[in-house]
């Protein structure tokens, strides 16, 4: 393993130690605010609520401004490790791979004064990314602190095994309630089995095909699942309600409000109660902004739609092109093994400081 890759390795554990799921990022934040503070020729623009914001100390207004950014939150522990542990070039941990160890990447970056001669640089760090986007610190961050929206990219390094992916589905989140009258399960002619009902109404959605949708020769997947189910008080007793939360990813060629009108159709049934909790929207694909083109050719890299939702939706809210590119694997991230490798970390370091070089990693 190299000095580099080792040293990012090790920074990584020692951000996987500290304790940041989502709401809950504190800790993580006054780790990380002091580096950036102290990272030369960068000054703070913003540190509130959960995030933590540094643009070059002298703004040169003529060249475009390129942030890189990643959330600082995780999932809950579950099963995965806290405090992590390191396996020869690996590193495992909550965390390792979505996407501290993308932190570390960022920080390595500040704290060595990486810049371009034709661009500035800036980074944004910030919290709460792993919930629903009505609690997201990302977006009143913009409001509070313009400077961040002049961006001609944004690089968010979230976990694509170092390859370029862009745009990102949509992700709408409702509580589907379906309710019946509850009856002694001797006698279940006297009530109205909310359960019963539920099967009926929410069975078709696992009969619904995947739609792929292709935009610039990228195929994004839309898909409807069930993802949790509860009703039922007693073993005796005909339940008189069950609650369903339906998770839809759709496509960057519809709206939040195209969507919900999807699955209000999907889901148009007598019996059905439904409540969106989140609906982030899609992230658009910008591969025909030369930033992504000079990014794209830094690692020369294969270009992929992505799949999840990330914050690149979130950039385009406000007007600022980004794109996906970090040092995780996705298959391991929300992972009870979650990991990610020092040469990884090693290789989005590259990347980055080919691309600020104008160069190819």
């Amino acid at each position: 393993m190299s000095g580099t890759a080792d040293r990012l390795a090790a920074d990584t554990l020692a951000l996987i130690d500290i304790a940041s799921e989502s709401r809950d990022e504190s800790a993580i934040v006054e780790a990380i605010r002091p580096r950036v503070a102290a990272s030369p020729g960068l000054r703070v623009v913003e540190d509130h609520d959960s995030v933590v914001a540094a643009l070059p100390a002298v703004r040169r207004v003529d060249l475009p401004l390129v942030l890189l950014a990643g959330h600082v939150d995780t999932v809950p522990l579950a099963g995965a490790l806290r405090p992590g542990r390191r396996d020869g070039d690996v590193v495992v941990g909550r965390g390792a791979a979505d996407m501290k160890g993308a932190i570390a990447v960022m920080l390595a970056l500040a704290e060595a004064g990486a810049r371009a001669d034709d661009l500035d640089l800036g980074y944004l760090f910030f919290g709460r990314e792993e919930v629903p986007i009505n609690e997201s610190a990302l977006l009143p961050a913009f409001e509070r602190t313009p400077e961040l929206g002049e961006a001609a990219l944004a690089i968010v390094l979230e976990p694509t095994d170092n390859q370029l992916e862009v745009g990102c589905n949509g992700n709408l989140s409702a509580r589907v309630t379906v309710r019946g009258r509850a009856a002694h399960s001797a006698r279940p002619w006297l009530g109205d089995n909310a359960i019963h009902a539920a099967i009926e109404v929410l069975a078709p959605l696992a009969d619904l095909p995947i739609r792929d949708v292709e935009i610039d020769g990228l195929v994004f997947r839309e898909v409807v699942s069930v993802t949790t189910i509860e009703g039922g008080v007693a073993g005796n007793v005909v339940p008189d309600r069950v609650e369903a939360r339906v998770n839809f990813r759709y496509a960057p060629t519809h709206t939040p409000a195209q969507a919900e009108a999807r699955l209000r159709e999907l889901l148009g049934h007598p019996r059905v109660e439904l409540e969106v909790v989140g609906n982030g929207p899609p992230g658009p694909v910008c591969l025909d902004n030369p930033l992504v083109a000079r990014l794209r050719g830094a690692g020369e890299l294969e270009v992929r739609p992505k799949q999840a939702w990330t914050p690149v939706a979130e950039f385009a809210m406000v007007g600022v092109d980004a794109v996906n590119l970090g040092p995780g694997d996705p298959r391991y991230a929300h992972s009870d093994d979650e990991r990610v490798s020092g040469a990884a970390l090693e290789r989005a370091h590259a990347i980055v400081s080919a691309f600020l070089a104008g160069m190819e990693a």
